[in-house]
């Protein structure tokens, strides 16, 4: 009599479980394809049969008592003729069939992405906004079942409910047993005959819906909020997926960010930064007094602490910091030159040659040799 669990390599007690891993195991390895041993199509086929006889409960429990899965003594034949039925398995290890039961409708609704547009201030102090979005929600009146209400499905007449069938095919082993997805209900294992009309069958409709969406201060262009649970339903009463905010900031006609801090450009008068002077500047917290100190150049930097932007997961603010550009006047009168001569011989200071009387390298070159 032919040692079943010996060929499996299992004990007696070994549970369908165990037989099953076992089985798995030494099928890869003995393999024909990936196995050139003389012996191995045989030890391929003789552990066929022997998962076949040890995970069928009935047959095991003959094959223990009589040495035949069939209950048959031994000397009628036994379970080597039959042996091939079982490779629905091989071909379930080999080439991704299986007998895993009916597949389930319900799918995980797609997450969604939607962008949102905000002034700099709300990005520094935060806000709430009301979003549109327009998205797929769970079918109201048939609340995700996909069938009509007060319908049922209807077991599949093909695989009657498993969501599989099998098939013999001839191979070069001899006839094997194939798994396959039942076309006829998709695997599902039974057919919804009345689906519901108003989301066609898919248990979820499209609908346009406002959210009202925290977004928090210190955000920055392009950083993404989730909201769990507020993408897509899915199909035939599955969960939501998640929605992602993803932030863009409008332009500011006067500050710019970088980084948690704030920038600012300041035009001071030539003359108010020679004598020095106080101007304000609307901050976002308000009306900020900017000293410009006597002598004060262009590209002088004055910081106000903790009046920049807020931050993200932490405390605190960054700087605003005021650039300072001193301009230098372009049009005179008559009276100002004079009094900036005035000024200029007050300090000493030499004044630059009149673009009028100035010769350039090439006049002067060309003088000298007209004068040859």
């Amino acid at each position: 009599m032919t040692d079943y669990y010996a060929a499996l390599g299992v004990s007696r007690d070994a549970s369908t479980e165990e037989i099953k891993k076992a089985y798995r195991k030494k099928a890869r390895r003995l393999h024909p394809d990936v196995n050139d041993a003389p012996d191995a199509e045989e030890q391929f086929k003789l552990l066929g049969t022997a998962y076949e006889v040890l995970s069928d409960p009935q047959k095991r429990q003959n094959y223990d008592a009589t040495g035949d899965p069939d209950g048959r003594p031994a000397g009628f034949g036994g379970a080597g003729g039959g042996g091939f039925g079982g490779f629905g398995d091989i071909f379930e290890t080999f080439f991704g069939g299986g007998s895993g039961g009916p597949a389930s409708r319900t799918r995980r609704g797609q997450d969604s992405l939607i962008r949102v547009r905000i002034d700099l201030r709300d990005a520094v102090f935060g806000t709430t906004k009301e979003v549109e979005v327009e998205t797929a929600v769970t079918c109201s009146e048939c609340d995700g079942s996909c069938m009509r209400p007060g319908t049922t499905p209807t077991t599949c007449p093909d695989c009657h409910g498993q969501g599989q069938i099998q098939r013999p095919m001839r191979s070069i082993l001899g006839t094997v047993i194939q798994t396959q997805t039942c076309p006829r209900c998709s695997g599902f294992g039974n057919i919804i005959e009345d689906p519901c009309q108003e989301c066609d069958g898919q248990g979820r409709v499209r609908e346009r819906k406002t959210l009202k969406v925290k977004i928090p201060a210190g955000v920055d262009r392009g950083n993404r909020i989730h909201l769990a649970g507020q993408g897509e339903a899915g199909l035939a009463g599955g969960p939501p997926g998640d929605l992602f905010i993803e932030v863009d900031i409008r332009p500011h006609d006067v500050f710019t960010r970088r980084g948690h801090d704030l920038h600012a450009t300041i035009t001071v008068p030539m003359t108010a930064a020679a004598l020095g002077t106080t101007t304000t500047l609307e901050s976002f917290d308000g009306t900020e007094e900017i000293e410009i100190r006597p002598g004060t150049q262009s590209g002088e930097v004055i910081t106000l602490r903790g009046k920049g932007v807020t931050h993200l997961r932490g405390q605190g603010r960054g700087d605003l910091k005021v650039h300072l550009k001193v301009e230098t006047p372009t049009k005179l009168t008559e009276k100002q030159q004079e009094l900036l001569r005035m000024f200029a011989e007050e300090r000493g200071e030499k004044a630059s040659t009149p673009a009028a009387e100035h010769k350039g390298m090439f006049r002067k070159l060309r003088e000298v040799w007209e004068s040859m």
